[in-house]
């Protein structure tokens, strides 16, 4: 099994997170972030120190990581060798896509698994480098499920 690299919380308040997991568990955090996807701006931020992080949006409501309903546990993520097989065999697997950044020039994928009441986040390989970079300055590459050989 391939180890994922981070959890997500899809919140309201993500400095009121960052505090509470502080608290909680002595975590600490980056900067957060700013940023925009499609019609929605967001801000997101993870946890210092190496995998597996933590992470938290916050977006508004309509996006992909709405919290107007409070927060939420929201997505398990991995990296995948090649996104488009790895989408297609999460869905063939009964997990359909839920949202995909790609129209939007961002190599991830959302899929349902309903079972556990959150989704599985596949994010193309060829991002890592850029997010060790912002989230992990000279950390090591972590590994990716190969999806030359089914996953």
């Amino acid at each position: 099994m391939t180890a994922f690299y981070h959890v997500c919380f899809v919140v309201p308040d993500i400095e009121q997170a960052m505090r509470d997991f502080e608290r909680a568990a002595g975590v600490e955090w980056s900067e957060p972030l700013a940023d925009r996807l499609g019609e929605w701006d967001y801000r997101i931020v993870f946890t210092t120190g190496g995998p597996p992080f933590i992470e938290l949006i916050e977006g508004p409501p309509g996006s992909p990581w709405d919290a107007a309903e409070g927060a939420r546990f929201d997505h398990i993520g991995f990296w995948t060798t090649d996104l488009r097989r790895g989408a297609r065999r999460l869905a063939e697997a009964g997990l359909p896509e839920d949202f995909s950044g790609c129209p939007y020039g961002r190599p991830f994928a959302y899929h349902r698994m309903d079972s556990v009441g959150a989704r599985v986040e596949l994010v193309d390989i060829a991002r890592q480098a850029a997010f060790l970079d912002k989230w992990h300055p000279g950390g090591e590459p972590m590994p990716a499920v190969d999806e030359s050989s089914g996953g």
